[in-house]
């Protein structure tokens, strides 16, 4: 419902939104928070990319679980995004789709061989840029 100070905000502008704060979040390392806003996103609106969005969904769960010292739940969990990423390539929704599975093939690596979920190298997260498309 509208307030005087408040109009009426569009189902799309609002489903961008959710998007694009779960963008934000990932950025900033927030991944359980990025979980929460694309999984709105996912279950609240109709998207002919749904798929693509349950990816980046279970992509930021693995990421939660390597901050959460849960190495399995990431190994799980970034087996499940990769086969969902893959065919938006190379770009989805102004994202770098071919970034975000070379960052997932390249932590699959990593957490099949490391020990601990501290060992983790980071240095391969894309920041994710929202470009054109």
């Amino acid at each position: 419902m509208a307030t005087p100070d408040r109009p009426p905000v569009s189902e799309t502008a609002r489903a961008d939104t959710l998007f694009r704060q779960g963008v934000a979040a990932f950025n900033g390392g927030d991944f359980f928070d990025a979980h929460e806003y694309w999984e709105d996103l996912w279950t609240d609106y109709h998207l002919p990319d749904k798929t693509f969005v349950q990816g980046l969904i279970q992509l930021a769960v693995g990421c939660f679980h390597l901050t959460n010292d849960n190495l399995n739940g990431a190994r799980g969990l970034l087996t499940k995004c990769l086969p969902k990423l893959e065919p938006y390539q190379p770009a989805q929704r102004g994202l770098d789709v071919t970034a975000l599975v070379n960052f997932v093939k390249h932590s699959q690596e990593q957490v099949n061989t490391i020990q601990a979920c501290a060992d983790f190298d980071w240095s391969h997260r894309p920041h994710l840029t929202l470009g054109e498309g």
